[in-house]
């Protein structure tokens, strides 16, 4: 666990277990008639930080290989921009990501941000690489109920912009909340041959690699919206991009709802 301020080396180590897990298009249950509940896992990590690459191989481990029966697990790397002089800049990096963390410090009253770091639901931090805390964790999330949220008509215009249809709620057992709507644009996969700094010489490797964050709404009291929104798409990759949409309660509050989709070009 790497601290901005105060550094504390925290490494864990992980056998490699991995199940494939295809997905087409909107993600679906894995069984028909199994009930699950979509639960946002979200990864703050840097190339620079020589403690995240097992966290970044947990968080693929759990992509493919959704291992809670009852969660339909959406999972997204956000890398944050405060390593980056001390080395190598990690090239996935972002500011906007440093920020969201910075207020998730606050929500869970930490002392700062740290890497790796693991939010699950907004709701519940780990370091990022403690698979058996994060399989806990992740347990207890699914028994939460969501808002429904459902993407749709996906579709590219010009090299810049994706629009689509987002729909949420009416609740389904969940107490009726206000919160916002964000869209996130995420590289299926990327990868890095670091050059310099704590992993100078290693290949590393990276799911979801969030690439844009952009909010296109709010809900109120009713938890409803119904909306074609246009994002910038950034840097991401057009060829194969994951699109999640998440309802959250302000200012990096707890995830209220989450649904994801895949575009593939």
């Amino acid at each position: 666990m790497r601290f901005r301020i105060i550094l504390i080396e925290l490494i864990a180590i992980f056998p490699a277990l991995w199940i494939g897990h295809v997905f087409a298009g909107l993600r679906a249950p894995a069984s028909v008639g199994a009930a699950r509940t979509p639960v946002l896992i979200e990864l703050f990590t840097s190339e620079s930080c020589s403690s995240c690459p097992p966290a970044d191989a947990l968080l693929e481990k759990l992509d493919r290989s959704q291992p809670v029966s009852t969660a339909d697990l959406v999972v997204l790397s956000e890398h944050v921009d405060y390593w980056d002089d001390i080395g190598w800049k990690d090239p996935y990096s972002s500011r906007e990501f440093s920020i969201r963390q910075r207020d998730y410090a606050h929500r869970f009253r930490l002392d700062g941000p740290y890497t790796p770091q693991m939010v699950v639901d907004g709701d519940a931090q780990l370091v990022g690489s403690d698979e058996r805390q994060a399989l806990r964790v992740i347990g207890s999330a699914a028994k939460v109920d969501k808002i429904p949220v459902s993407l749709s008509s996906l579709r590219l215009e010009g090299i810049s912009s994706l629009v689509l249809h987002v729909e949420v709620g009416p609740p389904l057992g969940a107490k009726p909340t206000s919160g916002q709507v964000s869209i996130a644009l995420a590289d299926d996969s990327d990868q890095s041959n670091v050059r310099r700094g704590e992993n100078a010489g290693r290949f590393l490797t990276h799911v979801a690699v969030v690439r844009t964050l952009t909010q296109v709404g709010m809900i109120d009291g009713r938890a409803t919206f119904s909306k074609d929104v246009r994002v910038n798409t950034g840097n991401a990759n057009l060829h194969n991009l994951r699109v999640v949409a998440i309802v959250q309660e302000t200012t990096a509050g707890r995830v209220l709802g989450v649904g994801s989709a895949r575009l593939l070009k």
